[in-house]
């Protein structure tokens, strides 16, 4: 069983930054890729980006260019660097974990973006 807690989110200005954090703990050693999936509202969970334990990341077109998936060197984390924030950016984001028995999810952390 893997657990993931999420911190990072909040109020941003458009045009402006923020950093998504999440902390794996639990079997760690089971984890294949990790993430950062968003579901605004009304809307369907969508992926955001996605890496790999040999760092191949993959990114939606919406995040291309503008976000960065990147892990700790313990592989026990994953962090979402946003830049460049718009309004549609806006929704709950979750951090998910590939593991060889099942996928994981964090619990979310709210990223607004608003003037």
């Amino acid at each position: 069983q893997v657990q993931l807690v999420e911190s990072g989110g909040g109020l941003v200005q458009p045009g402006g930054s923020l950093r998504l954090s999440c902390a794996a703990s639990g079997s760690i050693f089971t984890i294949n890729a990790m993430g950062w999936y968003r579901q605004a509202p009304g809307k369907q969970r969508e992926l955001v980006a996605t890496i790999t334990n040999s760092g191949r990341t993959n990114y939606a077109d919406s995040a291309k260019g503008r976000f960065t998936i990147f892990r700790g060197n313990a592989k026990n984390a994953v962090y979402l660097q946003m830049i460049s924030l718009k309004p549609e950016d806006t929704a709950v984001y979750y951090c998910h974990a590939s593991t060889v028995v099942r996928d994981c999810w964090g619990q979310g952390t709210q990223v607004t973006v608003s003037s």
